[in-house]
C-alpha cells in the first residue's frame, strides 16, 4: 500500500497515452466544445451535459488526457466543477464532524463546561475542598455518525467512461463524509489518494484519480486490507468500504475473508458485468447495486447507504 508522498509520487508516474485532436475528433460534439486547439466553451459543454450526461462526463475525462496541454489544463479544471455537482445531486451530507455536548466529567473527556459546572466548583470552594468528577461537566465532541472509504478497480482498461464513474464515486464520498472519508485505486499495487480523515480538496481527489489508466492485475485482497486499515483510524460509529469494481481478482489470496472482515461493504459494479460481483457480494456478505455510468453514481450509492 502506498500512501503519502509514495502515492504522490506514484500518480505523478503514471504514464499513459494521450488523446490526440484527431482521435478526439471522432467524438460526438467535441467540436463544439473546443472548437480551435487549446480552447473549452463550458457553455457548449454545459448544454451537451444535460442532454447526455453519461457521455459530457466521459469526454470529459478523456479530455483531460489530451495532447493538448492547454485543453488538458482547462478539462481538470472544468472536471473539478463537473464532478462534485453531479455528486451532491440529491445527495444527503452525512454528519462527517462531531457535535459537541455537555457530559459528567466522570462519564466523558474533554475541555471543562464552565457554565455547566459553576454550581459544582461554587459548592466545592466553599467547603474548601477540590470538586468531585460528578460535580463538573465537560464538553465532548459526539462520534461522527460515518465513515467511508472508496476502493477503486483501475486494473485492466481504464477509459473515459470508468474514469468518470470513479472522480463521481470519489466527489459522492466526500460529498457525503466530508470529514471522515479515504480513497484509493489499485491494481496488484494500492494507492491511498486520500488517508481517512487528511482533508484534501475534493478536486484535488478527483483530478489524481482522472491521471490514473488501466494498470495490472487485480488483487482485490490486499486492496480491502489496506480498506480496513484506513478505517481503523476512525471514531466513526458506522464504517463503511465502498468497492468500485467488477469483483474478478486474478493474484493475490481469495478477497472474500478480507471482506468479510470489514465493518461493512457495498458494491458498486457495472451493469451488465455484474454477475461476478453479485457472487462475490452473496458470499461476503455485501450489499451490491449496479451503475449503467457516471451519472447513476449518486443514486446508487445512496441506496446502499440508506
Amino acid at each position: 500500500m502506498l500512501e503519502g508522498d509514495d502515492a504522490r509520487r506514484a500518480v505523478e508516474e503514471e504514464r499513459h497515452d494521450r488523446a490526440s485532436r484527431r482521435d478526439l475528433e471522432r467524438r460526438p460534439d467535441f467540436q463544439e466544445i473546443s472548437p480551435e486547439v487549446g480552447a473549452l466553451d463550458e457553455g457548449a459543454f454545459d448544454e451537451f451535459m444535460a442532454e447526455h450526461p453519461d457521455a459530457a462526463m466521459t469526454l470529459l475525462a478523456d479530455l483531460t488526457g489530451a495532447v493538448d496541454e492547454r485543453l488538458r489544463v482547462l478539462a481538470r479544471r472544468l472536471a473539478g466543477r463537473v464532478f462534485l455537482d453531479v455528486a451532491r445531486s440529491g445527495v444527503a451530507r452525512a454528519r462527517g464532524v462531531g457535535r459537541p455536548r455537555s457530559v459528567p466529567a466522570d462519564r466523558g473527556s474533554g475541555d471543562l463546561d464552565l457554565d455547566r459546572s459553576l454550581d459544582g466548583l461554587v459548592v466545592a470552594a466553599a467547603g474548601r475542598r477540590a470538586p468531585a468528577a460528578d460535580e463538573l461537566h465537560v464538553i465532548e465532541l459526539d462520534r461522527p455518525a460515518t465513515a467511508l472509504c472508496l476502493v477503486v478497480d483501475r486494473s485492466g482498461s481504464m477509459g473515459g467512461e470508468r474514469l468518470a464513474t470513479a472522480a463521481v464515486a470519489a466527489a459522492a464520498v466526500a460529498w457525503r463524509a466530508p470529514a471522515d472519508h479515504s480513497v484509493m485505486a489499485f491494481s496488484n499495487r494500492t494507492i491511498v489518494l486520500q488517508r481517512q480523515g487528511e482533508g484534501r480538496p475534493p478536486a484535488a481527489v478527483t483530478d489524481d484519480l482522472l491521471r490514473l489508466r488501466g494498470h495490472g492485475p487485480t488483487d482485490l485482497e490486499a486492496a480491502l486490507r489496506a480498506a480496513a486499515a484506513q478505517l481503523a483510524r476512525s471514531g466513526a460509529k458506522r464504517r463503511i468500504t465502498v468497492l468500485l469494481s467488477d469483483t474478478r481478482a486474478n493474484t493475490g489470496p481469495d478477497p472474500v475473508a478480507a471482506a468479510r472482515r470489514l465493518d461493512e461493504l457495498v458494491v458498486l459494479a457495472p451493469a451488465g458485468d455484474d454477475e461476478d460481483a453479485r457472487a462475490f457480494a452473496a458470499a461476503a456478505g455485501a450489499r451490491i447495486a449496479t451503475v449503467t455510468g457516471p451519472a447513476a453514481v449518486p443514486t446508487a450509492l445512496g441506496a446502499l447507504l440508506s
